[in-house]
């Protein structure tokens, strides 16, 4: 592969030499990648830096690149939805990894370490608001991995995905881990299996004025119900949001190490919601931080 040129319409770059859509150039970037949401949470993540020297800002894709003493760190916000997932991570990977001269793919790859900071609804009744969650693996009920050739799935898991899907009539999904270098990061976090849907609404079981299917009215306690086999374990999926799985498949497929730590701010078993959920957002920024660079 590193011998292809990779053509104009496939790797697109800017006329000043940068990529596409997050409009940064290689060098830009540090090794350490912290993904949130929310172009507006940026600056509450860059602000633990110690230095902030690049600012870039495209569409909902608002990059700050920085120190924390010696190290280059960089936050991005993605947009919402794993359809943006599929653009940030491919591009952040092109950035390291392609030669933008040549054109070709480098020799020597570099690894990335993703870490989304995002927020969550809990399945779970025993998962309160206002918790923080490390996803230890990812259920994608997105399309996104369709497109990519992958392989993460043992056979028993599979069964129970294809029985889930058959029910609920609904695509296959995906089942993917987390890193387990930076998951060992926080031992002291609760860890879940984190659902990722293709949207808000509808997706996550939710009806305002547009007429839902029964797929969707009955999401919510199925999903709060489903067991997956993992190797001799039976896992429930503990929350559930709109990018977790997109990374972790890529992730995995590119090379990378990927983390989610999600904030809680809703219950959907016992309907409750954040009452100052900016507290607990920052908390979460601040373990991660702690643990990260402390």
């Amino acid at each position: 592969m590193e011998h292809i040129v990779i053509q104009e319409t496939e790797l697109i770059l800017n006329s000043d030499g940068s990529i596409y859509h997050l409009k940064l150039k290689p060098g830009e970037v540090g090794e350490t990648i912290l993904l949130v949401g929310d172009p507006e949470r940026v600056p509450e993540v860059s602000k633990h830096f110690d230095k902030v020297e690049l600012t870039r800002h495209c569409r909902e894709l608002l990059t700050h690149s920085g120190y924390i003493g010696s190290k280059k760190v960089t936050c991005i916000s993605t947009g919402m939805g794993t359809d943006n997932i599929d653009i940030v991570l491919n591009e952040l990977d092109a950035l390291f990894n392609v030669d933008f001269e040549t054109r070709k793919i480098k020799s020597n790859l570099t690894k990335l370490n993703i870490i989304r900071l995002g927020t969550s609804g809990s399945l779970q009744e025993s998962i309160p608001v206002d918790s923080i969650l490390v996803s230890n693996f990812a259920l994608g009920l997105d399309a996104l991995m369709q497109y990519y050739e992958h392989t993460f799935e043992d056979k028993n898991t599979k069964e129970c995905l294809d029985k889930f899907a058959k029910k609920m009539q609904l695509p296959l999904p995906y089942f993917v881990a987390c890193s387990n270098e930076l998951l060992g990061l926080f031992p002291e976090l609760l860890e879940g299996v984190t659902a990722t849907c293709p949207g808000f609404y509808a997706p996550q079981g939710r009806q305002i004025r547009a007429s839902t299917n029964q797929s969707s009215s009955e999401l919510v306690q199925e999903l709060n119900q489903l067991k997956i086999t993992v190797g001799n374990k039976m896992l429930n999926v503990t929350n559930f949001e709109m990018e977790t799985a997109g990374i972790y498949g890529l992730a995995r497929v590119l090379g990378h190490e990927a983390l989610s730590v999600n904030a809680i701010l809703a219950n959907r078993i016992t309907n409750n919601f954040s009452q100052n959920p900016s507290a607990t957002i920052e908390r979460m920024i601040q373990v991660v931080f702690d643990k990260l660079f402390g």
